[in-house]
Parts: structure tokens; C-alpha cells; sequence
């Protein structure tokens, strides 16, 4: 196991430091001047960006207070996502590079078919009206021939013809400079042009993208009927509530925007299906605080996610119980016209605490429509085998970053929105917050409100 961690570990590193030195190699080394200002600044960003990206990432597991951690959580979190989408575009770039060059080179005059430039050009020093070659110019060449030839009692000094000026040979390649300094111009012209694109688009992406999770979660609605539900529980609404990652960059203020989007729904009930934190109690406890004041008719019932564990989770259990909240820890609590279930995350069993299907389900009365919650969407195939009407997971961020969505449906069986498993139907949500990187892209965060439907209605 340390070995798979050591060689996860180095292959890590080794993206990274291939990734920040083609950064370094296009935007910087390609576009400036050796020794200039600029080429500093832009090597030393090149060393130091990676570092705080690093911190960010290891700071927590590394034991580094929590003040040290929001400090470099949101210059090396947001790197990591313009790092992203930095590389993307270059390489997009590559393809642009001969087509720019082409282009170029097309508009620039074409030199004469002896070599010889152009009239006016600056490679002959002399203007349009100048003869060509080495030839002296008509009316001195008259004067000479024209001049008498000395007496012999002459004694004035006679004038020679002064001797053609000698023309600089004049490089191939057109007027204006030779090949090689054209061919520079114009790499040096497309490279900036390529990498002030790619710049720009990285930076918008990822603007927008950090936009839409600090604005927090919008609200969706998704009708789900149910064959087993009764009438009298028609249009019950669940509010799912997943991956909110309180952490070093989403705080207090986030957590009252998605209180504020739950309570704006009046849901029934709420559901928290993991990953609420990225932190102990003692550092994120305040920023918990307005969960207490969610309102629903039925209450808040929670279960962990895998990030429970890397937090403590046996604190949070207990945190959120506090808070108002029902841990349902692989429990059952009958409701209205159904039964609602929770499972622990599959990552707690490296504690011995992993989800206990039969004793959450094990011995309900299957005549009746279930929901279960389950942090991770790969559960349910466990939840078919139980019976299980609904499940309602999270984990998946919906990709979060494109394209991540396409990873992350290779680990999953649903990445969003709703689907059957035999007779089970699972519902995934996108998530109200975000990990890392508090950006999203292709991926908005939401909160859903599911409104269970009788087929009796």
C-alpha cells in the first residue's frame, strides 16, 4: 500500500512539474526576452504558484493550522483550475501556431526572382529612383565621358571619376530582413498572440466558473413517481442537500446561502447526503452554524460521505446532532406513506463503520415505498438487492471541472440527475458547494427539491 501511495505520489509531481514547465515555456520563455522584467516575474510565478497549489492540496493531512490554510487554499486552489484550463487551451494553440504563421507569411511581399530587393527596400540604403547593381548613375557616367582629355600645357588637376560605391549582397529571403529575422518576428508575434488567447480564456473560464459557486446553489425541481408511495404522501418534497465541503474557501457565509435556498423551497424534508465538511469541529464548527436554522415540516436527517472520515466523523455525527440534525447511521426512521433510510459511507469502514444495509433495510415491511440515503451512487446496486424504491447520493460533483464528468462516470454509475437500476431509481446530485477549486464548470451546483408522486393519485 505505501508503495501505491509512493508511486501515486510521484506521478502527482510529475504532472505537475510537466504541466508548469510547458506553462512556463509558452507564456513565458516563448514571449519575452531573455533577462527582461517580465521574464523574472514570470519564472518566478512559474516556482512559487505550484508551491501554494501543493500547500493547498497537502495542508490539512500535513497538520498546518487552519489560518495557514486559508491563506494558500485560494491562490493555490484557484491555480490548479486556471492550471487546468491554461493547459487545455495551449494545447488547442499548438494546432493555431502553423495556421498564424502561414497566414502571415502569405502577406508579406514577395522579393524579386534574382534575389534582389525590392525598390526602396531597406536592404539597399538607397530609394526608388536608384539604378540597380553597381552601375554609376546616368548623368555622371555622361559627365565622364563628356570631360576633355588634358593638354600638354594643362596644369589644372583633373577630376577622376569617383569609383562606384560597393552594395551590401542582400540576404534571400524578400525585403525587409533576412529569413531568419522574419521567421523569428513571427514566431515571436504568434506566440503572443496564441498565449494572450489561451490566457484570457483560461481566466475567463474559470472567473465564470468561481462566480457560480460563490453565488451558491440554485434550486431544481425533479418529480419522481413511485409505485408503492400512497396517496396520502403524494407530492411529499425531499430537499437533497450534498458535497457543501465547508472548508479554508467556502466558510459561513456560504452555509446561510444554502440554508437560505432550502428554506426559500419549504421543503418537507431535508436530506444531507455527505460531504458537508473538509475540516475538524474546532475549526469549522462556527461555520456550521446557520444549519440550525433550516426549517422543514419533517426535520434534517444527515449521513456522512467519504470526507467525513479524512474530518473526524464521529465528532461531526455528533456536531451536526446538535445542530438539529438526525444522523441516520445506517438506521430507519418511518415517515408519512414511506420509509426513509441512511447508510454510512463505504469509507468508513476502514473504521469499522461502513454502510449495514441489512440492519438499515433488513427487516422493513417491503409493502411499503422506501428512500435511502447513500453518500456514493455506486451503492446501488446493494440498494436494488434490498428492495429500496429511491436512493438519493451526491458524491460525484457532476464533474464539477469539464471535462471531469467523463472520469467521473467511468467510477460511477450515475454522475447527475435521475435513472433506474432494475426497480430502484437513484438519484444523484450535482452538489450545493464545491471541492478545491471553488470553481465549477459544466457542473452548477444546485440543490434539489424531489417531489415524490403517487401512482394512485
Amino acid at each position: 500500500m505505501v508503495v501505491v501511495f509512493v508511486l501515486v505520489a510521484l506521478s502527482v509531481v510529475a504532472l505537475l512539474a510537466g504541466a508548469h514547465w510547458y506553462v512556463w515555456r509558452r507564456l513565458v520563455r516563448d514571449t519575452t526576452a531573455p533577462g527582461s522584467v517580465l521574464r523574472r516575474v514570470g519564472t518566478v510565478a512559474a516556482v512559487l504558484l505550484p508551491v501554494l497549489a501543493v500547500g493547498a492540496l497537502v495542508g490539512a493531512r500535513a497538520g498546518a493550522p487552519f489560518w495557514v490554510q486559508q491563506v494558500v487554499a485560494w491562490p493555490g486552489y484557484l491555480w490548479l483550475a486556471v492550471l487546468l484550463y491554461l493547459v487545455m487551451a495551449l494545447v488547442v494553440g499548438e494546432a493555431v501556431r502553423p495556421l498564424l504563421r502561414r497566414a502571415l507569411r502569405r502577406r508579406e511581399p514577395a522579393a524579386p526572382a534574382d534575389g534582389t530587393p525590392a525598390a526602396g527596400s531597406p536592404a539597399t540604403g538607397r530609394g526608388p529612383d536608384a539604378g540597380a547593381g553597381q552601375a554609376a548613375p546616368p548623368r555622371a557616367a555622361a559627365g565622364a565621358a563628356a570631360a576633355p582629355a588634358p593638354g600638354p600645357g594643362d596644369t589644372d588637376t583633373v577630376t577622376q571619376p569617383a569609383p562606384p560605391v560597393p552594395v551590401a549582397p542582400v540576404a534571400p529571403g524578400g525585403p525587409g530582413g533576412s529569413t531568419a529575422s522574419g521567421d523569428f518576428s513571427r514566431r515571436l508575434f504568434v506566440s503572443r498572440v496564441v498565449g494572450a488567447g489561451a490566457a484570457a480564456a483560461a481566466l475567463g473560464t474559470v472567473g465564470y466558473g468561481t462566480y457560480g459557486v460563490m453565488r451558491g446553489p440554485r434550486l431544481k425541481r425533479v418529480r419522481v413517481p413511485l409505485a408503492k408511495l400512497p396517496r396520502s404522501a403524494h407530492g411529499f418534497r425531499i430537499a437533497v442537500v450534498s458535497d457543501v465541503h465547508l472548508g479554508p474557501v467556502l466558510g459561513r457565509a456560504h452555509t446561510q446561502r444554502i440554508v437560505d435556498t432550502i428554506n426559500s423551497a419549504q421543503p418537507d424534508l431535508v436530506a444531507v447526503v455527505g460531504d458537508l465538511v473538509d475540516g475538524s469541529v474546532a475549526d469549522l464548527g462556527h461555520a456550521a452554524e446557520p444549519l440550525a436554522r433550516i426549517r422543514s415540516r419533517h426535520g434534517t436527517f444527515f449521513v456522512t460521505g467519504n470526507h467525513e472520515y479524512f474530518s473526524g466523523a464521529e465528532q461531526w455525527v455528533e456536531h451536526v446532532r446538535e445542530l438539529g440534525m438526525r444522523p441516520l447511521e445506517n438506521d430507519r426512521v418511518e415517515i408519512a406513506g414511506f420509509d426513509l433510510a441512511g447508510v454510512n459511507d463505504i469509507a468508513g469502514e476502514s473504521e469499522g463503520q461502513g454502510p449495514d444495509f441489512v440492519r438499515a433495510l433488513g427487516d422493513r415491511d417491503r409493502t411499503r415505498a422506501s428512500v435511502l440515503l447513500a453518500h456514493q451512487p455506486v451503492v446501488v446496486h446493494d440498494a436494488v438487492r434490498h428492495g429500496v424504491d429511491l436512493q438519493l447520493s451526491g458524491h460525484t460533483h457532476g464533474g464539477q471541472l469539464w471535462p471531469g464528468n467523463y472520469i467521473a462516470a467511468r467510477a460511477n454509475p450515475t454522475v447527475a440527475g435521475l435513472e433506474r437500476y432494475g426497480d430502484t431509481q437513484l438519484y444523484v446530485s450535482r452538489g450545493a458547494g464545491a471541492w478545491g477549486p471553488p470553481v465549477r464548470v459544466g457542473a452548477d451546483s444546485d440543490i434539489t427539491v424531489v417531489e415524490l408522486a403517487s401512482r394512485q393519485a
